[in-house]
């Protein structure tokens, strides 16, 4: 290899490396945000945000500091494996939720695919002269270790990793083109938004020690702070995440307060309590749990509902 070709090489490395690393650390704080905000709250997959966000920046550092062709491919792995676990929980559902269409959770899927590509072709690029020297080395003593890590070209590698980041993109376009998004009124009850029958009873339960209101299906109802007796400003992606309860309500045994209707800014009826719009959180994947209460999130403090 003449010097001008180490050069371009190590040139590519090195622009590879930066990427690709910085992908990987600003996926991981896409959804070091997403945690803070709410996930964590949610069972099994709040732990499993937290963990993604500590690989994921502890795999970006050691792309940027070391450039090893081990800990690129472990980032990429990483990378793609995350976007998996990310259209599993649109499509289908994971641990008994199901992930609603969000703008951070496309960023964060564009990120993955990208922060893949990257450190694909860094991972399949041989470092340089060196490493061909150890490599030939490697060969004349056993030509199958040889072959196992002389690397493929870069072209080879970039058509690789372009191809698999090609499907990966078409497997999220498809997802969240048939995933849900922000939601009217309405819940179903399985952690998507989506528009629940009119009439529904409300009920009463006891969740740790204190009894609250429940929708017919037995999950905890809550009440957002910014909003009015008359306004709900819950919309769009707050609403994914919150759905409204469609309204007309019915009062079931111990619900002794008033109850009533607004209409929501896409016209659709939804429930009040004492003067409170009405939500359910998809943290919640059961009934018996609070898990929204108290919670900063999309603009405002989230309360669960307190019968009175």
């Amino acid at each position: 290899m003449t010097t001008t070709g180490r050069r371009e090489l190590t040139g590519a490395r090195l622009i590879l490396r930066v990427t690709g690393a910085g992908l990987l650390i600003a996926a991981a704080a896409v959804h070091l945000d997403l945690y803070l905000t709410g996930y964590r709250t949610i069972p099994t997959i709040g732990p499993l945000f937290l963990f993604q966000v500590i690989v994921g920046f502890a795999l970006g550092l050691a792309v940027l500091v070391t450039g090893s062709r081990l800990a690129a491919a472990a980032g990429a792995g990483f990378a793609l494996a995350t976007l998996g676990g990310y259209l599993l929980s649109v499509q289908f559902g994971l641990f008994g939720f199901r992930e609603v269409r969000t703008t951070a959770g496309i960023v964060a899927g564009l990120l993955e695919v990208l922060a893949f590509a990257a450190l694909g072709v860094l991972a399949a690029t041989p470092a340089g002269v060196a490493s061909r020297r150890h490599t030939s080395g490697a060969a004349a003593h056993n030509p199958i270790v040889g072959r196992a890590v002389s690397g493929v070209s870069g072209t080879q590698a970039g058509l690789g990793a372009a191809a698999v980041s090609v499907v990966a993109l078409g497997l999220l376009a498809g997802a969240l083109a048939g995933a849900g998004g922000a939601a009217s009124a309405g819940n179903s009850g399985t952690g998507t938004a989506a528009q629940a029958p009119a009439g529904s009873g409300l009920r009463t339960a006891d969740v740790h020690g204190t009894t609250v209101l429940t929708n017919a299906a037995g999950k905890t109802l809550y009440w957002f702070a910014p909003d009015t007796a008359s306004k709900s400003v819950c919309n769009g992606s707050c609403a994914a995440y919150w759905p409204p309860v469609a309204g007309p309500l019915t009062a079931g045994p111990g619900v002794h307060g008033t109850l009533g209707t607004i209409h929501r800014a896409d016209g659709s009826l939804q429930g009040t309590y004492n003067g409170h719009p009405l939500y359910t959180y998809v943290g919640d994947s059961a009934p018996g749990q609070a898990n929204g209460n108290n919670l900063n999130l999309n603009g405002g403090l989230w309360h669960e509902v307190v019968a009175g």
